[in-house]
C-alpha cells in the first residue's frame, strides 16, 4: 500500500513538473525578455526564431532577423548555446536622414533587397538562485557575437561584441504568474570602410506572463535599447563626448546617440517536446542626441522601427 502510494505520489510529481516546467521554460514566453532557467544536464533544445522589424516613419522597411540556435545543459546550472545569424533586408526609404539605409540603397528612389549570413553568437548562462526554491531567481550570462553584416542596412562590416547579461525572475500564484528581467550591456567594436566605432549598448527587457490554462500562457513585455557611441571617420575621432571601453583605465559612457522604448503582448503554447511563442512590440517612445536628425515626433527612426513581430519554435531533446 505504501509502495503503491509512493508510486502515485511520484507520478503526480512528474506530471506537475512536466506541465509547469514545460510552460515555464523561461526562455520562450516572450520575444525579448527571458527568465533565469537553465537546461537540465545532458539535454538539448533546438530553437528556430525570427524577429521581423517593420516600418520606418517614411518609405518601406522590413528586416528579418533569423536565429537557429542549439542549447545544451552542461550541468543543471550551466547552459551553453550557439546560434547562427541570418539577415534578410527589403527596404526603400524616402528620407536622407534615415541612414545608413538611404546611402546603402543608392540614394533617393533606390532600394535594397538581400538575404545573407549575418554572423554567429555563442553564450554561457549560469543559474545562481532558483525562482522555484529561493525568494527570487538569479542567473548570469556572457556572450560573444561576431557579425559580418550590419543589422540596419545589410552592409558589410566586421563587428565583435562582448555581452555580459543579468537575469532576474520572480514567480507568484503557485508559479502561474511570472515576472522576468533580462538586462544586458553590449560592448561593440565595429569597423566598416573608413569608419571605426566603439559602442556601448544597454538592452533591457521586462516581461510579465500568466498561465491561464495548462499549456497556454499570455504575456506582456517592454524593451529599452540605446547606444552610446565613439565613432571615428577616416581615422579622426568624433568631436562629441566619446564612449571608451578598450582602455581599462579610461572606461566611460559617451554620447547617447539614440534610444527606443517598445511594449507589446505575447502568447505561448507548450506541448510535450516542443513549444511555440508569438509576440509583438511597438515603439511607444524614442529619442536621442540633438544632432540625430531622425528623431521626430517622440520617436527614433534610424535605428528603430514601428513594430517588431517575433515567432519562435522550440524543440526539446
Amino acid at each position: 500500500m505504501l509502495r503503491h502510494s509512493a508510486r502515485i505520489g511520484s507520478l503526480a510529481f512528474l506530471v506537475f513538473f512536466f506541465f509547469s516546467g514545460s510552460v515555464f521554460a523561461g526562455e520562450g514566453l516572450w520575444i525579448y525578455a527571458q527568465g533565469t532557467d537553465t537546461r537540465p544536464k545532458g539535454t538539448l533544445e533546438l530553437k528556430l526564431a525570427n524577429i521581423s522589424r517593420l516600418g520606418k516613419d517614411r518609405g518601406d522597411y522590413a528586416f528579418h532577423d533569423l536565429r537557429p540556435e542549439v542549447e545544451y545543459g552542461v550541468t543543471n546550472r550551466l547552459t551553453l548555446s550557439f546560434e547562427a545569424i541570418l539577415f534578410s533586408h527589403d527596404y526603400s526609404v524616402d528620407d536622407d536622414t534615415l541612414n545608413p539605409m538611404f546611402e546603402s540603397q543608392g540614394g533617393e528612389g533606390g532600394s535594397f533587397k538581400s538575404s545573407q549570413i549575418g554572423g554567429f553568437e555563442t553564450s554561457l548562462k549560469y543559474n545562481l538562485l532558483s525562482p522555484y526554491k529561493d525568494p527570487v531567481g538569479l542567473s548570469v550570462g556572457f556572450s560573444y557575437e561576431y557579425r559580418q553584416r550590419y543589422r540596419l542596412d545589410g552592409a558589410e562590416i566586421s563587428q565583435n561584441s562582448y555581452v555580459p547579461t543579468l537575469y532576474l525572475q520572480k514567480n507568484f500564484l503557485d508559479d502561474t504568474l511570472t515576472l522576468a528581467l533580462k538586462s544586458k550591456l553590449e560592448f561593440e567594436l565595429r569597423k566598416s570602410p573608413g569608419v571605426r566605432e566603439e559602442e556601448i549598448a544597454p538592452d533591457i527587457a521586462l516581461g510579465l506572463s500568466y498561465r491561464f490554462k495548462p499549456r497556454w500562457t499570455v504575456g506582456f513585455e517592454s524593451r529599452y535599447q540605446s547606444d552610446y557611441l565613439e565613432p571615428e571617420e577616416e581615422g579622426e575621432p568624433a568631436p562629441e563626448d566619446p564612449s571608451e571601453f578598450t582602455s581599462l583605465g579610461n572606461f566611460r559612457f559617451g554620447l547617447r546617440y539614440q534610444y527606443g522604448l517598445y511594449a507589446g503582448p505575447s502568447i505561448h503554447y507548450a506541448q510535450r517536446g516542443w513549444w511555440v511563442t508569438l509576440g509583438s512590440v511597438f515603439q511607444v517612445s524614442g529619442g536621442g542626441d540633438a544632432s540625430n536628425p531622425s528623431v521626430r515626433d517622440g520617436r527614433s527612426w534610424d535605428e528603430h522601427e514601428r513594430a517588431h513581430v517575433g515567432l519562435t519554435f522550440g524543440f526539446e531533446f
